[in-house]
């Protein structure tokens, strides 16, 4: 028995991606020596503990999804929309709660030590549905015309509304938008259509914005990177403070457990360090190298999800791993612009380094996706079924 299962293990280690699985590995353990050092002031290894497990899980999840044939699940795709839909409406219930942002983008289950947030799991399933819906209208309609395009169109409105109105949460929305477009323009979506959806999305705003519509605290961080001195004590203390940070870092640091505000207790100090701004902290502690490799990763993750995505053996497997390396930079350019006063503060994460089980968790399982699209399109006598 000890022999089978042993045997079992090996065969999934042997199916998976491992050079994905080392390269999300080091991004998570280069994430938790920085949580464990801007915790520090806490005088608990709580969070470490936490992320820990849950990049344990990670694996775990990394490895599982590596043996599932996506083609196969992608079949359920109405109980996905479904399984979505409920996910988000649970957040107008009162298991959703407030992320301290007036965002209600988190679901909590009484006596559960933990919290989800639903955004996390629907970005996977939401890649596998457009996946899905991508390669057959590329199949059935070539892309040609309203009747397709509007078919797509009608997909990202509704999830993106129904999310935004249940939670508030513009940063997650903004994902689900991104990842559409960089799947669809791999597709073959026309760039007409983009500058149609980019006019009508800008108009959208405007209208929004006049009508007062956008709610003071956005249009309040949006105007911050016009004028930063804006409100410097108020809106825009974070950004201020991780201005400071990365800026004291140089270019090696200060030291890692010797950053300034890194390890100070005070309120004065860098918010969020362990969580939003965690790319500040690894900044001030380990200077313009430490972000550098930090980013470094992020980008040997990202194109190696665009090489499996160049040699799956379909359409569908191709849009998958695009959409799933999709997720991955536009959380990194905004999370970073947000640390560099570049981009308003909409509360994404850096993935693998920041702190968040939920988000660590699905970031492996998305990865273990891409691994599986891998391991299919090796040929025959390279893997086995």
């Amino acid at each position: 028995m000890i022999h089978r299962v042993r045997g079992f293990v090996l065969d999934i280690f042997r199916q998976a991606d491992m050079v994905l699985l080392l390269l999300c590995c080091a991004a998570t353990a280069f994430g938790l020596l920085e949580i464990a050092s801007a915790t520090r002031y806490m005088g608990s290894w709580k969070h470490v503990a936490i992320q820990g497990a849950a990049a344990a899980l990670g694996v775990v999840a990394y490895l599982l999804m590596s043996m599932v044939d996506m083609n196969e699940l992608s079949k359920g795709w109405k109980w996905m929309i479904l399984g979505n839909v409920v996910l988000i409406l649970l957040l107008r219930t009162p298991l959703g709660v407030d992320d301290g942002t007036g965002n209600r983008a988190w679901l909590h289950i009484p006596h559960f030590p933990v919290s989800m947030q639903p955004a996390e799991i629907v970005k996977i399933t939401f890649t596998i549905v457009l996946a899905k819906q991508l390669a057959w209208q590329r199949e059935a309609w070539k892309f040609n015309g309203w009747r397709s395009v509007g078919f797509l169109g009608v997909h990202i409105l509704a999830l993106v509304g129904i999310y935004y109105l249940a939670s508030g949460d513009m940063g997650s929305a903004l994902v689900f938008i991104f990842m559409f477009a960089c799947m669809a323009f791999v597709a073959g979506i026309k760039a007409r259509w983009f500058a149609l959806g980019l006019a009508a999305g800008g108009a959208a705003t405007y209208v929004l914005w006049i009508k007062d519509k956008v709610s003071p605290y956005m249009k309040q961080r949006i105007l911050l990177l016009f004028d930063h001195d804006m409100d410097t004590l108020g809106v825009g203390w974070h950004q201020t403070r991780s201005i400071m940070a990365l800026g004291s870092g140089k270019l090696t640091g200060q030291g890692l457990f010797h950053g300034a505000q890194t390890q100070s207790e005070y309120s004065w100090s860098l918010p969020a360090r362990h969580t939003d701004f965690i790319f500040s902290a690894i900044g001030e502690e380990l200077g313009m190298i430490g972000c550098l490799a930090a980013l470094a990763l992020l980008t040997a993750i990202v194109v190696r999800c665009l090489v499996v995505a160049s040699r799956a053996k379909t359409k569908f497997e191709t849009y998958l791993c695009v959409g799933m390396a999709a997720v991955v930079i536009f959380q990194t350019v905004i999370n970073v612009g947000m640390c560099l006063f570049l981009m308003p503060v909409i509360g994404l994460t850096l993935p693998f380094f920041s702190y968040g089980g939920s988000s660590l968790v699905t970031m492996f399982a998305a990865m273990g996706i891409v691994s599986g699209v891998q391991k299919r399109s090796l040929p025959e006598w390279l893997r086995k079924s």
